[in-house]
């Protein structure tokens, strides 16, 4: 009861915004790994469940998300990567998003996106975030080792596949993805880094992202690889959707968008998508908090340069 306690205690702080401590930090991310580590590249979820696309630090963002939708424990969440970078508030977003997964392991999913890796947060956000926040390295340390035991994916009931990005052209069924080492930096080519990166693009077949890693892929891909494995759609992150969402493909690949007015100038609205107990999804769209929610302003600037 007191470890339970103490994170009840720790999740109300990091709802206010307040980091942790370092210590707490460490003790908090090596209760994540042990739970991480036991999870499926291709992780089960049951409906009834709440998805959630690409947040990047905007905590302030994902507290509206989770005062419309209801929070954790009493929803079921599956987020789709893309925690931190960006946005002011990376630090608190992750602390969060992990504690909840600590306290709550059943309720809330966490799968791996292209920046949950320590290339990547060095450019964009995180790592410098870390630094002016606590004056060393040691909690973007902490927090990348995690990210090195994130599942790639999930499956909702069978039928709905939930990745970051998209699909590699070295994979053709899940069973393939199960047999991936994900516990490691994500890859700068080959299946891993595919599912981190790859984007849907109205094309036939495959070619080379201009991302600079992944691939595109087009509707017939997405046909054979959903028949290949008894799917009915693909859900995904990844790309920015100005209406909170986008379709593709006839609605078998759907890209959610869970950041409003993306680095903090882009005025797009977010999503989030319901899906019930019989399947049938439900996306809703929501704009960014209020600022009078907000607290004052923060010494970072948001990473703006480069939209992935």
């Amino acid at each position: 009861m007191s470890t339970f306690s103490n994170l009840d205690r720790q999740i109300e702080q990091l709802k206010r915004c307040e980091h942790l401590t370092e210590i707490e930090v460490r003790d908090l991310c090596r209760k994540a790994r042990e739970i991480f580590i036991e999870e499926s590249n291709v992780q089960r979820v049951d409906t009834p469940v709440i998805v959630v696309g690409d947040v990047h630090g905007q905590f302030y963002d994902v507290m509206e998300l989770f005062r419309i939708s209801g929070g954790v424990p009493a929803n079921n969440y599956l987020f789709l990567g893309d925690y931190v970078d960006r946005g002011y508030y990376s630090v608190e977003t992750i602390q969060l998003l992990l504690a909840l997964k600590v306290r709550y392991p059943d309720r809330i999913t966490l799968i791996r996106g292209n920046h949950e890796c320590r290339q990547i947060t060095q450019v964009y956000g995180f790592y410098n975030e870390c630094m002016l926040k606590y004056g060393s390295a040691a909690v973007w340390l902490y927090c990348t080792d995690v990210f090195d035991y994130m599942s790639l994916s999930a499956v909702i009931d069978g039928t709905v596949f939930c990745v970051h990005g998209g699909l590699s052209p070295s994979i053709t069924r899940l069973d393939e993805i199960r047999l991936i080492d994900r516990k490691q930096e994500i890859p700068h080519d080959g299946s891993m880094c595919d599912l981190m990166w790859s984007d849907p693009e109205e094309q036939v077949g495959w070619s080379v992202s201009p991302r600079g890693a992944g691939y595109l892929f087009g509707g017939d891909v997405v046909a054979e690889f959903n028949h290949n494995n008894g799917l009915a759609v693909i859900c995904r992150a990844h790309q920015l959707a100005m209406e909170g969402y986008k379709y593709h493909f006839k609605e078998t690949v759907l890209t959610v968008w869970s950041a409003p007015n993306y680095c903090y100038r882009c005025g797009n609205v977010a999503s989030y998508l319901n899906l019930d107990d019989n399947l049938k999804l439900h996306l809703e769209v929501f704009n960014a908090a209020p600022l009078e929610s907000r607290g004052g302003l923060p010494k970072l600037k948001p990473q703006a340069e480069y939209f992935l």
